[in-house]
């Protein structure tokens, strides 16, 4: 026994002590270590190993080029792009619920709005709903598809059919109730707990971050274009704010953007109904979160401008984290413009109508504060009242009466405000006592401030605004109606019951103010219920407060000294001490200082939005048909609508007087009054009515056409006139005679030699539409048929299809834009050649290499127009500069620089000044240059011809540049031109 436990020993011994016993406990050790991690692997993590294999997904991120430049005639840059930080955020979270989801972006959007906001950068501010005046939430959409067309992205439908009825009539209030509310979509946010400011860029965010649900491998840009000490700020508190990062972007820049804005546009992410409108080629070369060009010639020539996209391959987790990146292919950049407009010529041409417009509103303001134009017989004596200044400082939202009211209210802020609120108690009694009273004055026996209150409840409130007054319905030939609205011989508490009583009253919309249920049978709850709605309207409503506000300044409750004091305090004017006190102590009147703002241009025609406030240039090669200015006032800031919209600036852009976002050189149309009449010249000339040699009467009124029409000269007369002269006096008399003469038909023309001043030789043979199809005939061969052909939207000209002889002068319903008319003295100043204008000059590559030459094509030629006609036409513009306005053209005259132009006045009304318009050309022998020029409600063509002069000294260098742009109000001329 002990021999066999010796050897065991023996045995094992042996086994130690050689070298496969350590293999063995080697082997044993690592067999244990692979056996611990294949347990770990498969048993442990293999659910979470295996769901990572199934569900990683490779995704391909499309990266847009670089957008190409734009540049000017001269390589001047118009448009570029710039690298900037943003702050973004990622929704690459694992959530257990919706609720934890919302809480934990909410915190983190909230904790970044708060960083972005103390350092002085703000949040994006692109959404389709703002606060308006009131406080209340506003769509942005201009109209009733766009507006719908948001509200079926906010509901997630493809199409606007796709929304239920009660969606369709969603207020703003209600979309942001949802967007904050609803279980499943909403965003958690609680508006108890915040302003409603704070509210609307929760929702901003959120909704722009929801737009990538779909695609969470996507950064959505909660600020851009930040500041340094907002990045250090975010990168430090990185670790803490979940999915958020700086990233670099490329943000569209604009040199000068006033002065071009008109033109180029602007860039922004692709909106739904742009993407539906392309056709699917297109849309295969576009994504959902593209920049696109949004307007001008961004817009047109988007795919040109447009750079070759890259693409990043991307791994991503089931919750849409990013795994892994793999690149893939780079972007290449977009081609660049080159335009045919002059950068410097464009904006002197701005600034000179600037500072024109601020001359000419100088010489018509008056120090009362308030005035009735309505009885003025003329539009050239409208005056503006001083009243009407301070005005537009409310009405056109230069002053924030919201803040008037705030605890940081100025001294001249309080003592608005508290003289309003008592101003407006009164009112709403006053208002109650005229609606309450069945035996109240009629409305044309209420004062004026009444009369306006009343007009703007039932039209601008209950009828077009509310419809509570259904527009549909409303029987606007009815005799009672016309009793309210054109005689103004009932009082509204007629009225309104009347609407009752015909049903013309929607009482579904009055269901809150009427206790009755069901259907209303009691008019008299009704219209108690119409007055408790108008009450309460008016509590919250801007425009009625303004209207307030309008009749306390003309009255004096609010003075002028509080207006200006007022500029001051929330800073449209830079703060000055000085002017300030003396403001306030009275040693400088508020009529002067204002005067003083508008001479020195800080405060800008553009501003006020009194007539006149804008004008506009359109100026051209006449040798080649390119553009070398196109000049619209006022502008805008494209830089604020580009890349993220800025929302509240748009709608001020949209509800400003001043109309900046129109285009009015190439939207605005007004008759072309005289500077029509070179081409009426050329076609008397042309069709033999008349002759170069030939000396037609002006007695001062025509007698041939009945009601006698004028001439501008009237009760004088000019005498007898050539074709020449009656150009360079525009005696409208002469051309009365040509549309006359034209409409003449074939039996009657042996009868002309014989005629007398009332026409008694000729009348039985005039037909106006003859006239008019011979002076249409010529409107279309020079032009005025269709649009210029510019590469931006136009409106649509119109030639008068109407009575002959007022047509001949550029009346009748003739009406065209400054473009349309700059292409027709063009052709006047080539000699019939008609071109298709143009702006833009070339493409090239990013290398310079062109890739397509954009030569203005002819359009036609006048061909049936003698070199005699030519040279008379001519002439008579030549002696329009020489000699009927030599006074305003005199340093230009002595330079030795021929310009031949001609002046026109378009009348609008008796009650609003008359439009302002010349044409040239320049030199008169050998034409460089051809321009159109138009100052709406501008009284006087004279004021025209001064920017015309202007510009040509500046283009030719007659006069150095800093005399011309001065940055001050022009001195401008007594401005009488007649009726021209």
């Amino acid at each position: 026994m002990y021999s066999l436990w010796e050897r065991i020993k023996s045995g094992i011994a042996e086994v130690v002590q050689s070298r496969i016993f350590v293999v063995i406990i080697v082997f044993c050790v690592l067999s244990a270590i692979l056996v611990q991690r294949v347990f770990y692997l498969q048993i442990v993590k293999g659910q979470e190993y295996f769901d990572d294999y199934k569900l990683q997904i490779q995704k391909t991120k499309e990266v847009q080029g670089t957008r190409g430049n734009i540049y000017d005639r001269n390589g001047n840059l118009l448009a570029y792009n710039e690298l900037a930080y943003s702050v973004t955020i990622e929704d690459n979270g694992e959530y257990d619920s919706i609720k934890q989801k919302n809480t934990i972006i909410n915190q983190t959007v909230s904790t970044v709005i708060d960083m972005v906001e103390s350092n002085g950068d703000t949040v994006i501010n692109d959404f389709g709903i703002i606060l308006d005046n009131n406080n209340e939430y506003k769509y942005v959409a201009e109209n009733e598809t766009q507006k719908l067309r948001f509200i079926a992205d906010v509901y997630g439908k493809k199409t606007i059919d796709q929304l239920s009825a009660k969606q369709q009539n969603n207020t703003a209030e209600e979309v942001i109730n949802y967007l904050c509310t609803d279980k499943i979509n909403g965003y958690g946010i609680d508006q108890s707990e915040l302003g409603k400011e704070e509210v609307l860029k929760m929702v901003n965010i959120r909704y722009n971050l929801s737009l990538n649900n779909y695609q969470k491998y996507i950064t959505t840009t909660i600020a851009e274009d930040v500041s340094e000490e907002t990045v250090a700020d975010v990168m430090e508190h990185l670790d803490e704010l979940q999915g958020i990062n700086i990233e670099e972007e490329s943000l569209r820049r604009y040199t000068d953007s006033k002065c071009f804005a008109n033109i180029i546009g602007y860039t922004g992410q692709i909106s739904q109904e742009e993407y539906d409108a392309l056709s699917e080629e297109e849309q295969e070369q576009y994504d959902k979160t593209d920049t696109v060009g949004k307007s001008g010639l961004e817009k047109t020539m988007d795919s040109v401008l447009q750079g070759k996209k890259g693409e990043v391959k991307l791994y991503v987790n089931s919750v849409g984290r990013v795994i892994e990146t793999v690149k893939g292919t780079d972007p290449k950049a977009g081609n660049d413009l080159y335009l045919t407009i002059d950068a410097d010529l464009q904006k002197a041409a701005y600034n000179i109508i600037e500072q024109e417009l601020a001359g000419i509103l100088l010489a018509k303001i008056q120090n009362t504060l308030t005035y009735d134009r309505t009885q003025v017989t003329d539009g050239s004596d409208v005056i503006i009242p001083i009243g009407d200044v301070y005005d537009t400082f409310i009405s056109n939202d230069i002053l924030d009466i919201k803040h008037f009211s705030d605890e940081e209210a100025g001294i001249a802020e309080q003592e608005v405000s508290e003289a309003f609120v008592s101003r407006k108690t009164e009112v709403k009694e006053e208002l109650q006592n005229v609606l309450s009273d069945p035996n109240a004055g009629a409305y044309k026996e209420q004062p004026k401030e009444m009369q306006a209150y009343l007009t703007y409840l039932v039209t601008d409130v209950l009828t077009n605004g509310t419809n509570i007054i259904d527009p549909d319905v409303l029987d606007t030939k009815d005799a009672t109606y016309k009793a309210w609205r054109d005689d103004e011989s009932i009082n509204i508490y007629t009225y309104l019951n009347y609407a009752i009583s015909q049903n013309w009253v929607d009482t579904s919309l009055l269901k809150d103010y009427v206790s009755s249920k069901g259907d209303y049978s009691d008019s008299g709850e009704i219209y108690q219920g119409i007055i408790a709605f108008i009450q309460d309207y008016i509590d919250s409503d801007n425009s009625f407060d303004k209207l307030i506000y309008r009749y306390m300044i003309k009255s004096g409750a609010v003075t002028g000294r509080q207006i200006c004091m007022m500029l001051y305090e929330q800073e449209i004017l830079q703060y000055d001490e000085a002017q300030y006190s003396a403001l306030n102590s009275g040693s400088i009147g508020a009529y002067d200082f204002i005067r003083g703002k508008i001479q020195t241009l800080e405060i800008t025609p553009g501003q006020l939005a009194l007539e006149p406030c804008t004008g506009s240039l359109v100026m051209t090669d006449p040798n080649s048909g390119e553009v070398l200015a196109c000049v619209s006032y006022p502008g805008y800031d494209n830089n604020r609508l580009a890349n993220t919209m800025d929302s509240t600036y748009y709608n001020k852009l949209v509800t400003d007087n001043a109309r900046p976002f129109y285009n009015n050189a190439t939207q605005e149309k007004t008759a072309p009054g005289s500077t029509f009449k070179p081409l009426v010249a050329i076609a008397g000339l042309t069709e033999g009515v008349i002759n170069a040699s030939e000396y037609l009467p002006c007695y001062g009124e025509y007698k041939k056409v009945t009601p006698y029409p004028k001439c501008w000269i009237y009760p004088s007369a000019h005498g007898s006139l050539n074709v020449e002269g009656a150009i360079a006096n525009s005696c409208n008399s002469y051309f009365y005679e040509v549309g006359y003469r034209l409409g003449i038909t074939k039996s009657g023309e042996s009868q002309i030699e014989s005629d007398n001043e009332e026409g008694d030789a000729t009348q039985s043979y005039y037909s106006s539409d003859v006239g008019i199809e011979k002076l249409k005939k010529y409107a279309e061969e020079f032009g005025l048929g269709d649009t210029s052909g510019l590469e931006i939207p136009e409106s649509e000209p119109q030639i008068s299809d109407e009575s002959s002889v007022p047509s001949a002068i550029g009346q009748g319903t003739n009406n065209y834009t400054t473009s349309q008319l700059a292409r027709y003295v063009t052709a006047v100043a080539n000699k019939g050649t008609v071109y298709d204008l143009s702006l833009i000059d070339k493409v090239t590559d990013v290398d310079g290499k062109v890739i397509k030459d954009y030569t203005p094509e002819v359009k036609n030629t006048v061909t049936n127009v003698s070199s005699s006609t030519w040279t008379a036409v001519h002439n008579g513009m030549r002696a329009v500069v020489t000699s009927a306005h030599a006074d305003i053209f005199s340093k230009l005259i002595a330079s030795g620089i021929a310009l031949s132009g001609k002046t026109g006045t378009a009348q609008q009304s008796q009650t609003h000044p008359d439009h302002g318009l010349f044409v040239g050309f320049a030199p008169s022998d050998s034409p460089e240059v051809a321009f159109a020029i138009r100052i709406a409600n501008g009284y006087s063509s004279t004021y025209a011809a001064e920017i015309g002069n202007a510009v040509m000294e500046y283009y030719y260098g007659v006069t150095p540049e800093d005399e011309i742009i001065t940055g001050e109000a022009a001195v401008i001329s007594a401005g009488n031109s007649g009726g021209d």
